[in-house]
């Protein structure tokens, strides 16, 4: 136990300093803020900065793209964060939408009963990995995976002890068993991550939408909501887009957006907060046919993130245990990030429960006529829904590297996809004098209708080439007295450092190329 404990707070100190390194380079560099923070700030909420907007929009761009411009039976949607109250009652949100939630009695700290023993069951599954690795390394081109993971002892052990944890937490919170999810923490003697105490409450219920008023009183003032999802914007629009657009089965509904969930135990920095947007998209199909365009959706969305270059072993699929009661199939695409593989994207068959819910709610039919079938029917759907923070948190996390150059040097690289990457290209004179800034002027004056470029003209162009590289600009283009003669320019790419003596007219080909999105997206 000692020896296991000992690995464990190992790993974690590992995996706390990559992630404290993300979060202080974030910072410094002007992609994320606490948020009201000469106030001391305020708990799970935070602000991007110039750099980080900017990532933000090309994350959301990218989505939308993809989502809408490259499917011709896929339209957006912007609905208002302020909805009837009745629509939360007709989605189940007033009566569902609850996290179980346990207190340490020692360290005084309240946590999610059921990630604690998900973050329990990951650690079994490092474990076997890591023999799996081990043995891969012994054994060489003769390893046979399939078989060393069925018969290992090791490995077998940490795998069932994983899967009869989550299917006995599955079962236990879909029968609202909360007395069995403390005892289930108590015989996995799961402790407080930060104390190691395991000195546990009951677990309970916490509902986790935020209210609100309308109202010129507090007599006459309505009871509304904030919505905890952008979804349900996209269900009591449906007859309206579907007619308006005079869209046939099957088609989507895309949106992104403001979310508001009252997250107890948010943490992990922008992992998990109170306010944030979601990109999702609600495709609606023939019922009978759903589960085709769920293993579609799952395959499409995974494609959409490796077109991204993060790596493949960064993702991998995990199938609900305890599926949602709107639910008949969901899974999530995990990412590797600093502190382990957790959700990034969901996707979910979520039957035709939303659209029947509403019909109830408000007395108007929500229905398809479908000519082929010479029918009417209320529609299946397929939801994709992914978190554009938790996207930003993966690209940001997964990108920057601390590399040792070849004379022995080394440097940090923000090495973001240059088609999310905030600033294209920073010009840099190479002196300030002579007439070299007023030329990095005219390429910015050049460029800045289709990039955003900045102008860099303090410190050594060295410098200056490891600022740009840390803020995870793609491209540097410097101005020196040979421009002056032959209207060439240096431009130097951030990942291999190379440098290419190119004409001031070939930039635009460049910059264009890097950011094509059908090279990006195909």
């Amino acid at each position: 136990m000692l020896s296991q404990r000992f690995f464990y707070f190992c790993a974690m100190a590992n995996n706390d300093d990559q992630f404290k390194k993300v979060i202080s380079h974030a910072k410094e560099y002007g992609y994320i803020f606490g948020s009201s923070e000469i106030y001391d700030g305020l708990s799970a909420v935070y602000d991007y900065g110039q750099q980080g907007v900017e990532l933000k929009k090309n994350i959301r761009e990218y989505w939308w793209r993809s989502m809408v411009h490259m499917h011709q039976n896929i339209v957006g949607l912007d609905s208002a964060i302020l909805m009837h109250p009745t629509t939360w009652k007709a989605s189940g949100h007033v009566d569902a939408f609850n996290d179980p939630l346990i207190d340490n009695k020692d360290s005084k700290k309240r946590f999610r009963a059921d990630v604690l023993i998900e973050d329990y069951a990951e650690k079994l599954q490092q474990k076997a990995d890591k023999e799996i690795e081990k043995a891969r390394k012994r054994f060489g081109d003769s390893f046979d995976e399939q078989q060393f993971i069925t018969t290992n002892p090791r490995v077998v052990r940490y795998l069932e002890q994983k899967n009869e944890a989550l299917t006995r937490m599955a079962r236990s919170l879909e029968n609202e068993d909360l007395q069995d999810i403390k005892k289930l923490i108590e015989e996995l003697e799961i402790a407080d991550p930060d104390t190691g105490s395991r000195n546990w409450t009951e677990v309970r219920q916490f509902n986790l939408m935020f209210g609100t008023k309308l109202g010129a009183s507090a007599d006459s003032a309505m009871d509304l909501y904030l919505r905890p999802e952008t979804a349900q914007g996209i269900f009591v629009n449906f007859l309206n887009v579907q007619k308006s657009g005079r869209m046939k089965i099957p088609f989507g509904i895309a949106q992104t957006g403001k979310a508001f969930r009252n997250e107890i135990v948010a943490r992990q920095f922008i992992f998990r907060m109170r306010e944030f947007e979601q990109m999702e998209m609600q495709f609606f199909v023939r019922p009978g046919e759903e589960m085709k365009w769920y293993e579609y959706w799952k395959e499409t969305r995974l494609n959409w993130h490796l077109s991204l270059g993060l790596g493949e072993e960064n993702y991998r699929f995990h199938d609900h245990e305890k599926l949602a009661h709107y639910a008949n199939a969901a899974a999530d695409i995990e990412f590797n990030f600093p502190f382990g593989f957790k959700e990034l994207e969901g996707i979910h068959s979520r039957t035709d429960f939303d659209l029947k819910a509403h019909e109830k709610y408000s007395g108007k039919k929500l229905q398809f006529f479908d000519p082929e079938l010479n029918e009417n029917y209320v529609p299946y759907v397929v939801e994709t829904s992914i978190g554009l923070d938790r996207m930003f948190l993966a690209v940001l996390s997964n990108s920057l590297k601390d590399e040792t150059l070849e004379d022995g040097s080394s440097r940090t690289v923000l090495s973001l996809p240059a088609i999310l990457a905030p600033v294209k290209a920073a010009v840099l004179p190479l002196v300030k004098k002579d007439g070299l800034p007023e030329i990095a002027g005219e390429i910015i004056d050049r460029l800045k209708f289709d990039y955003n470029v900045v102008y860099d003209e303090k410190d050594a162009v060295g410098r200056r080439y490891r600022r740009q590289d840390a803020a995870g600009t793609p491209y540097c283009i410097t101005v020196d007295h040979q421009t002056k003669e032959d209207g060439t320019v240096t431009v130097r790419h951030r990942d291999s450092m190379e440098q290419d003596r190119v004409s001031i007219e070939s930039i635009d080909k460049i910059l264009r190329n890097s950011i094509a999105y059908g090279d990006w997206l195909s």
